[in-house]
């Protein structure tokens, strides 16, 4: 009865998130766009992001086939249902990134038309685009766990024991199919985005000395449809696979605390009314956001974030203390350690955010640094921004870390699950505000590309500014995610197997973990040496049409656009795989000719190995990206200065960083943690444990 009441609250949750996504979808589209070579450009856009993503999501059916037939087949009896729910996962999965980029590509050129009446208007409309994606990553995440476990509790009989035996690993499943697709979107986005704009900023920006977005370059369209397919679909498969994983493992590890029958099925639910109290608090930061006159877009978008997440601990402690009224604890355990826990998770994901935005932020110490090394060449640029980027690795760590002690302190290893849930809990506010920086992104560049006055540009340069630092913000909760929710998974794995003690020191678990550790590099190197065969690809095909097209420069001739549009869209479809089948083969590799154990050391390796290097790359792209947004904006010579040209090299290296290689390493870790969760019962049964 416990579990259906929390079912009937994140439907109506779902529910609410969806409906908020198609009523302010349609006031977004009623927003008039007058211009028409702006509306001429942003459809321009608009098609090849929706051509991309529907190419993409062919080449990944036979995937997702192939892998639904081994569940099926590696699974018997209700178990099979496994089967449908990891096609259900990649789905929802595939799905909200569809939709997310459909609307990104409608708000950008009305983005750019309401920056003519003020930025006010302009942030609104751009903030309204992010906010539809946000909400629709919440909504069919929730609604599909609702269907997942609506099939599966017409198979139990109520008891704990049926719980884990059929509802848990069917969430499992469909945990796999989210984190699947996430990777796959993740990284062929990445590739297709990272390919043109280095293509475009080299070319255009360094050797033709033409402005970054002008209509001249045969690159700049893909560029723009880049950042759509990268960042908006991408990213939002990303978060939905994150808050997904983070919900399953909760509920995972609540079935798993040594407790009554009543207080088990309640602590399996709470996450779920979580997740739904959660929608609530991120509509209610939604509204706040607004910007005053002479205000900050930063702080308003702050408030919504920072408010949210004050909401929705105030919800948490009431729920907590009305939910587990008069249940006996385990000892170490009560409903008020629950909240401490979720209110961790939430504090320690501001935190993170807030220390990204200190080391990527305009005019911070860290970013000032590589403005300063800037006037010294491209060789001290890099060797700054790298310098700054390895520094970072440091404080967010040791925030994860106090975040796993005090979350084991507080509830046990459920705390450490309540932690990570309670960082996603506002994730609808906090997409919101990241999926609003490549819609103002592509607003400045479609303000250049249609010859809108500087003020309009002046305006969505404000709105982008702050955008570099919201993704950088919004990859800084991915990650810290991440680590939590891997954790949660690979206990979740133990159990599954019955390892009561894993000895680091045991050869086959040692070697596992330099194996894992090796893993990010090896993942990392193939999406930087895809985006490098690819931008050597566009970069050529640049250089042919200022060649043989001189009137490009002049306007006498047109550039091919689409030609730039195929280069990226086949090397992102063709490289996207290896990687991506790299992180799904392994863990089954392992565990079937290593054992278990060496597939335990793999899972401890790459979750270190990858939380840290993520967050290397994630924010040294970012500082370097800002560093270049400085100087045109007139700091250390300007804009085509010598300080510029080496501030181009650098966001050129740190773009592939921050938007393909590190974002992927969070979906990378927890995927092979979900993969290896899913083999679990078959590797129990081949090993005989």
């Amino acid at each position: 009865m416990v579990l259906e009441f929390s079912l009937l609250f994140i439907l109506l949750g779902s529910l609410v998130a969806l409906f908020y996504s198609l009523i302010r979808s349609r006031w977004i589209y009623r927003q008039p766009v007058h211009d028409e070579k702006l509306k001429k450009i942003g459809n321009a856009i608009a098609d090849g992001a929706m051509a991309f993503l529907s190419r993409e999501y062919k080449v990944l059916l036979p995937f997702v086939a192939i892998a639904a037939v081994f569940l099926a087949i590696g699974n018997k009896g209700t178990l099979s249902y496994q089967s449908l729910s990891f096609v259900l996962g990649a789905a929802f999965s595939a799905l909200a990134g569809f939709i997310g980029m459909k609307v990104a590509t409608a708000s950008n050129s009305r983005t750019t038309e309401a920056a003519r009446t003020g930025i006010n208007e302009a942030l609104k409309i751009a903030f309204s685009g992010g906010s539809i994606m946000g909400m629709t990553v919440v909504g069919l995440a929730l609604i599909g766990i609702f269907i997942v476990l609506m099939i599966s509790i017409s198979f139990m009989e109520g008891t704990v024991s049926n719980l884990r035996e059929i509802i848990l690993p069917v969430l499992s499943g469909f945990s796999l199919g989210a984190s699947s697709m996430a990777l796959f979107a993740r990284v062929g986005g990445g590739i297709f985005t990272k390919a043109a704009d280095v293509g475009a900023d080299l070319v255009g920006k360094v050797e033709a000395g033409i402005p970054e977005d002008d209509h001249r370059n045969p690159a700049t369209i893909a560029d723009n449809v880049g950042d759509n397919v990268g960042d908006v679909a991408g990213m939002g498969a990303d978060l939905f696979e994150s808050y997904v994983g983070s919900l399953v493992g909760a509920m995972i590890l609540g079935a798993a605390v040594k407790a009554d029958s009543s207080l088990q099925m309640k602590l399996v639910s709470f996450p779920l009314l979580m997740a739904a109290a959660g929608v609530v608090a991120s509509l209610i930061g939604i509204k706040l956001v607004r910007v005053k006159e002479g205000q900050s877009p930063q702080k308003a978008l702050n408030r919504g974030t920072f408010g949210a997440a004050a909401i929705a601990a105030l919800f948490v402690y009431f729920m907590s203390n009305f939910f587990f009224a008069g249940e006996t604890f385990p000892l170490a355990m009560s409903s008020l350690r629950i909240f401490f826990s979720a209110l961790l998770g939430m504090v320690s994901g501001v935190a993170i955010g807030l220390l990204t935005e200190y080391f990527t932020g305009v005019n911070t110490r860290p970013v000032n640094a590589i403005v300063k090394a800037c006037e010294t060449g491209p060789a001290t640029t890099l060797i700054t921004g790298m310098g700054m980027g390895m520094m970072s690795a440091l404080p967010p760590v040791l925030i994860i870390v106090t975040a796993i002690l005090a979350g084991d302190f507080l509830a046990g290893l459920y705390g450490i699950a309540i932690a990570a849930l309670g960082m996603l809990m506002t994730l609808g506010v906090q997409l919101a505000v990241d999926a609003y920086g490549p819609i103002a992104d592509n607003a400045g560049g479609l303000a250049e590309m249609s010859e809108f006055p500087r003020s309009v540009r002046a305006i969505t340069d404000e709105l982008d500014a702050v955008g570099n630092t919201t993704a950088a913000i919004g990859k800084g909760f991915a990650i810290g995610s991440a680590a939590l929710t891997s954790i949660i998974l690979f206990t979740a794995f133990r159990e599954q197997l019955g390892l009561t003690i894993i000895d680091l020191m045991d050869v086959k678990t040692l070697s596992g973990v330099f194996l894992g550790a090796v893993i990010p590099y090896l993942f990392s190197s193939m999406a930087m040496n895809a985006i490098g065969d690819a931008a050597f690809a566009m970069i050529e095909e640049v250089r042919r049409q200022f060649r043989e097209k001189p009137g490009i420069l002049n306007e006498t001739e047109e550039p091919d656009y689409k030609r730039c549009i195929d280069i990226s869209t086949s090397a992102a479809l063709k490289k996207m795989i290896l990687p991506g089948l790299t992180a799904v083969i392994t863990p089954v590799f392992i565990g079937f000719t290593g054992g278990v154990y060496m597939l335990s050391g793999l899972l401890i390796g790459v979750t270190v190995s990858g939380v840290v290097l993520a967050i290397f790359m994630s924010n040294a792209g970012g500082a370097w990206d800002n560093a270049k947004k400085m100087i045109e904006n007139g700091a250390a010579g300007g804009k085509g200065s010598e300080s510029h040209k080496a501030s181009v090299v650098g966001d050129t290296v740190g773009d592939p960083f921050k938007d393909t290689a590190g974002p992927s390493l969070n979906i990378l870790i927890k995927l092979m943690a979900v993969v290896s969760l899913v083999i679990a019962p078959m590797l129990k049964s081949f090993w005989r444990l």
